[in-house]
């Protein structure tokens, strides 16, 4: 706990010198240039109190990280407006300051120090601060958002908090110390006037969320910009220590929890047993919990007008909320299923949401979740959870998981990972009958895609976090690699040539390695049908590469969906690839030759 709080510390440091925390500069450099010479202090100490109550007592109000909405940011809006006009009359902030002096007594014991007065002020800039939220702030907003706050969620928020503070704090005092020269050589009250226009504007520009949308701009151009200067503090944050301690913070899904010590009737016994599938037990559809809603999300897909839907909305209807992702090979093969049971059940009263929360960076591009959309033929309503605000709300781990909820609100069934179908099926059509609906359809002639019985090589990802089976470990940056001589063992993988590698780029999602020279290539020795991987090619160029089974390129016969003659495939788009196809299981070894400004990030299997 004490290094997640050091590094909490160090993080919002680090978060003070971006360009997300522009917008609350002007005001808290024009706040502290007047006053007493302990107002910076005292700005500086409600700034960190006020945001660290917004990004953990009030975190359901949060749209976005540390961005309170609603009351308190508008309150904070009207004092900031507030104090710049006090500010361009001296003699009202006169009349204004001599009481709140006297109030000093209960904190510094010096004469007008300005502490108590910028207090005010800096609560009101910390629920309208919104800096740019790395691993360890969207940990605690969505861990208190889903599940309340704890002690150590709101020390750890503390400390990213002082942090945040800390070098507030110097932008205070330097401020001042170069106001102060200015100040000297200035007539009368020009100093003081010309920032409370600076300070008036900065409120009347939060007051029409211009901060918030520079934050949004940042957010769209970020790739476009050199990481130190919207994440200073990645590699530290995306340590293995950091992430380990911030998955402590989360508790364990309350719906698990609530199944394992659910002991009420599994089904009423009103219920006719022909609602059920033939010869298939239907699940226990005990009460676990109210679902939450879809919280901190954003583009939405398949609903009219692309609006957003909610749980409250669908009561009434019988609701499956499915987590996927659209490279997830496990996710893929439950598609088809999942697209068949709204097919054949929505006009019943069943409301499929497919929450896309993304392993990888480039899975929240809203295009490629549309391109996916459109490709794996689904029609029913999707929504992008970037953030994972959903994900955690649910407490999920899994990808895929799904969430049955009935006409009620209440979670019922839970599947994680692939398989149960008939029975997901039959707990779908109990809940219908629960609500009203007693002339079912027959059952969904769909089928998900069935992995191959003898499957045996895991997920291989390739990056220096998640590197298990290979060889030589894969290191962060740019190192030669040799195949060592031999055959491979079962799961054992290789890299040949010159490769650079990346950490991941965020919490969740997975770094990936680059060829860095001609011949890179990528051997591994595997046991199964179908062989997946998932690549992106830089600024969407076409690059060509090649796939050899057993040291000869891929036959037509065994080529996977993405390979053409000779064994080569292009990459363009971000997505899933499939290189190797064969009729049934075998063991063999692949060998992938990548081009430079080809990323490939994860192996799947089938």
């Amino acid at each position: 706990m004490l290094i997640l709080l050091l590094f909490a510390l160090i993080a919002g440091a680090g978060t003070a010198i971006t360009p997300c925390v522009l917008p609350v500069v002007p005001a808290l450099l024009s706040a502290s240039a007047t006053g007493g010479r302990r107002r910076p202090l005292g700005i500086v100490t409600g700034l960190a109190g006020a945001f660290t109550v917004a990004i953990v007592a009030l975190a359901q109000l949060v749209k976005g990280v540390g961005l309170a909405s609603g009351a308190a940011r508008d309150l904070s809006v009207v004092i900031l407006v507030l104090f710049g006009i006090v500010m361009l009359i001296p003699e009202l902030a006169q009349r204004i300051q001599a009481p709140l002096s006297r109030l000093a007594r209960f904190g510094p014991r010096t004469r007008g120090t300005g502490f108590v007065s910028g207090l005010g002020v800096g609560a009101a800039l910390g629920f309208v601060c919104a800096p740019c939220a790395g691993p360890i702030l969207a940990a605690v907003t969505s861990v208190s958002a889903s599940s309340g706050p704890t002690v150590e969620v709101v020390i750890v928020a503390l400390a990213y908090s002082t942090g945040l503070a800390g070098v507030m704090l110097l932008y205070g005092f330097g401020g001042r110390a170069v106001l102060t020269r200015i100040r000297r050589r200035a007539r009368g009250h020009v100093v003081e006037r010309s920032l409370g226009v600076v300070l008036l504007l900065t409120g009347v520009a939060m007051a029409f969320n211009l901060d918030a949308k520079l934050d949004e701009f940042i957010a769209r151009h970020e790739r476009s910009l050199p990481a130190i200067l919207f994440d200073p503090t990645q590699s530290l944050e995306n340590s293995h220590t950091v992430q380990h301690q911030l998955a402590s913070l989360r508790p364990t899904s309350p719906f698990i929890t609530a199944a394992a010590h659910a002991h009420a009737p599994a089904i009423d016994a009103h219920i006719p047993p022909s609602v059920g599938l033939p010869g298939v037990h239907t699940p226990a559809l005990r009460e676990l919990g109210r679902a939450p809603n879809f919280v901190d999300t954003q583009r939405w897909f398949n609903t009219p007008g692309n609006r957003p839907e909610s749980i409250t909305g669908l009561r009434g209807h019988v609701v499956l909320v499915d987590f996927w992702t659209y490279t997830c090979i496990n996710c893929i093969r439950t598609l088809p299923f999942i697209e068949g049971l709204y097919r054949t059940y929505h006009r019943y009263g069943l409301d499929i949401v497919g929450v896309e929360t993304p392993e990888f960076t480039f899975e929240q591009n809203a295009a490629n979740v549309a391109t996916a959309i459109r490709s794996d033929g689904i029609t029913y309503p999707v929504v992008q959870d970037n953030r994972y605000g959903t994900w955690d709300a649910y407490g999920n781990e899994y990808w895929p998981a799904d969430y049955l909820i009935d006409a009620h609100g209440e979670v019922r069934h839970t599947q994680f990972g692939e398989g149960n179908y008939l029975q997901e099926e039959a707990a779908v059509r109990t809940l219908l009958y629960e609500a009203g609906v007693h002339h079912l359809p027959p059952p969904t002639t769909a089928r998900a895609i069935i992995p191959s019985r003898a499957l045996a090589t895991p997920e291989t990802y390739l990056n220096p976090i998640r590197d298990q089976g290979f060889l030589q470990p894969i290191e962060s940056g740019t190192h030669t690699y040799r195949t060592p001589t031999g055959s491979l063992s079962l799961d054992q993988w290789a890299l040949n040539g010159r490769w650079s590698a990346e950490q991941p780029a965020h919490s969740n999602s997975e770094g990936s390695i680059t060829p860095a020279a001609p011949g890179a290539s990528i051997s591994g020795r595997v046991q199964a049908a179908n062989v997946y991987l998932v690549m992106t090619s830089n600024n969407n160029v076409p690059r060509r590469g090649r796939v050899l089974v057993n040291g000869a390129p891929v036959r037509a016969a065994e080529a996977g969906s993405a390979v053409g003659p000779g064994g080569y495939f292009t990459v363009r788009q971000e997505t899933l690839y499939n290189l190797v196809r064969l009729p049934r299981d075998g063991l063999f070894t692949i060998t992938v030759q990548l081009p430079g400004g080809v990323h490939a990030y994860d192996f799947t299997f089938g």
